[in-house]
């Protein structure tokens, strides 16, 4: 497989224990490990990652713009799904 043939690998990185992963780039890397290899040197040079993730972009599917109607509008009348009915403790942290 040439260079210019190598797939594209979407990159999560967690910042700290108990946060979540959030997207932080792309890469384009022969396999898995190389995607997670090059993502660590390039996502977390100054330490600030814990756990990396890699998934291969063709393997990630979405909703489209258009679709943003019928997809999410349902849920606004279902006023009990809206965080502002429930008390989080200030123990909880990072919610």
């Amino acid at each position: 497989m040439e260079r210019k043939d190598w797939p594209l690998w979407e990159v999560f990185v967690r910042s700290k224990a108990g946060l979540s992963h959030k997207h932080a780039g792309s890469l384009h890397a022969p396999d898995a490990e190389m995607a997670i290899s090059n993502a660590r040197d390039v996502y977390t040079r100054r330490n600030e990652g814990v756990s990396i993730w890699v998934v291969e972009s063709k393997h990630i599917h979405s909703t489209l713009e258009t679709d943003t109607e019928s997809m999410f509008d349902p849920n606004a009348d279902k006023i009990y799904r809206h965080p502002t009915f429930y008390d989080i403790p200030d123990e909880v942290g990072h919610m």
